[in-house]
């Protein structure tokens, strides 16, 4: 059975835990309700929690550990066979995957038996013969080490996958009715079934916590060996970005960086004050149905997918700017020699970035408590003056958090930049010239070479990490100006 199998027998069982618990609930009172300790439908939710989660957990936990168990097993049995061959381990454990999952296709088609391939008794020829019959694809002659092994992984993965099974399925019936035997008169169901949703909720932060501590510690690591290849010194201090996969590459994050700033920066000029001025006019100024018609209208754009803005700066803007930038354009002078450019990916960028402003800049300009409205017209000032000095410095700390916010998508976008900017790593100061930034550098640098043994590759993990090094800084500043900007109400 499937894992898609497993689960689909949990929810079965857990929808049966429901219904019965329910009704031995019912029936342990006579089928009066006001007996209960609890409303019925805690009894049922009791064995749903007791069939369903603990197995399901097992599930998990079972399916990773056997993955890493299996892998290491199989990168143990043919390591002395790579030495002596020097062959790439990466490549050969691809290799090693894909016949195994061809043998499971075989099996799945009845053209090969578990027996048939645990037991050895089908040979080279007859594995390349069965598995073309049943229309898996093989790049080239099945090597007798590789297919050892692929028969090894799909031994253990089956044996194990059918111990798994049989754990899951007889544990979540064991918690089945373990449930219906507590659906009694003096069963205290609901503080049972509250205190598991707090678990669930509990794991559920946790689990959030720890994939973020995954995601750092990842890049940490593939950094650090970036790091045992490529000094340091270059990287932070250096002044040139040429990477080369033969040798003498010159590996420096400042041009990327400045690229990146630089595009940022044209971003924030034109997203802030048009999503503030736009914020202002549609909380203070505009009348209900324009601003029932044009809040709706401006957050459209915060949906456009980054990638229809890339082709918007490629092949509609950018040769916009040339035509009036280029040869024989402005007052008859070559500015701008390419469609992409600084002001290209930053001014499409910063259309991308104006519902972000503009939206939370309004939200938090709404949240100013109308009474310091009325108290500054009570004073005599206009409404004007009402938003400059009274609503404007009271939600400050809100807007200077949304522009951070803004900063920080305009920092980590890839799709605009990729399209629209160039990818030309250097120090320039044009605008009408091509740069690129960090994300750019970080897809060009995973694109093709995905063995990750070479400076060249793990560079993308030192440029991931700065980047988020560069974020994270942003929203603690954010975080720092709310807090001690911060105007309290009653």
């Amino acid at each position: 059975m499937s894992t898609y199998g497993v689960l689909g027998l949990l929810f079965l069982i857990a929808i049966f835990g429901f219904f019965f618990g329910r009704i031995k609930a019912l029936s342990s009172a006579d089928g009066d309700i006001k007996k209960l300790h609890s409303l019925p439908q805690f009894y049922g939710l009791n064995a749903v929690f007791l069939a369903f989660f603990p197995p399901l957990l097992v599930l998990v936990i079972w399916t990773f550990a056997q993955s890493i168990f299996v892998d290491e097993r199989i990168k143990r049995e043919l390591s002395p066979w790579i030495l002596a061959e020097q062959k790439n381990i990466n490549l050969v454990i691809s290799e090693v995957d894909r016949l195994s999952d061809g043998l499971k296709v075989s099996v799945e088609l009845g053209s090969l038996t578990y027996q048939q391939i645990s037991a050895k008794t089908v040979g080279l020829d007859g594995i390349e013969n069965i598995l073309n019959a049943s229309g898996v694809f093989l790049t080239d002659d099945i090597q007798a080490p590789i297919l050892a092994a692929a028969r090894l992984k799909f031994y253990m993965e089956t044996l194990g996958n059918s111990f798994r099974n049989w754990l899951v399925i007889i544990g979540s019936i064991i918690g089945l009715v373990w449930a219906l035997t507590q659906a009694k008169l003096n069963f205290r169901a609901r503080p049972r079934v509250e205190q598991m949703i707090l678990v669930l909720l509990a794991a559920a932060a946790t689990l959030a916590i720890f994939t973020s501590v995954g995601i750092v510690l990842s890049m940490l690591f593939e950094a650090l060996r970036f790091f045992g290849m490529h000094p340091w010194t270059d990287f932070f201090f250096g002044s040139t970005w040429a990477p080369s996969f033969s040798a003498g590459s010159e590996l420096s994050i400042l041009p990327l960086l400045w690229g990146t700033l630089y595009i940022s920066f044209v971003a924030l000029l034109v997203a802030v004050p048009i999503g503030l001025y736009a914020a202002i006019y549609l909380s203070e100024y505009a009348s209900r149905p324009v601003r029932a018609f044009a809040k709706p209208l401006l957050e459209v754009l915060a949906g456009i997918p980054t990638i229809v803005y890339g082709l918007f700066a490629l092949t509609t803007f950018g040769p916009f700017l040339r035509k009036f930038f280029g040869d024989g354009g402005f007052l008859g002078v070559e500015w701008m020699s390419d469609s992409r450019s600084v002001i290209t990916a930053g001014v499409v960028m910063g259309m991308m970035l104006i519902p972000f402003v503009s939206s939370l800049s309004d939200d938090i300009i709404n949240a100013v408590p109308q009474s310091l409205r009325d108290g500054s017209y009570g004073l005599g000032a206009t409404q004007s003056e009402t938003v400059r000095n009274v609503i404007l410095p009271a939600a400050l700390p809100g807007i200077i958090g949304a522009i951070l916010l803004a900063a920080s998508r305009a920092i980590g976008e890839t799709m605009i930049v990729v399209l629209g900017a160039g990818a030309v790593a250097k120090f320039a100061g044009n605008p009408l010239e091509a740069l690129t930034t960090i994300t750019t550098r970080i897809v060009s640098q995973l694109t093709g070479d995905l063995e990750f043994d070479s400076a060249e590759t793990l560079v993308a993990f030192a440029l991931g990490l700065t980047l988020f090094t560069i974020t994270l800084g942003l929203n603690v500043l954010a975080l720092y100006i709310v807090r001690r900007y911060r105007e309290q109400y009653e």
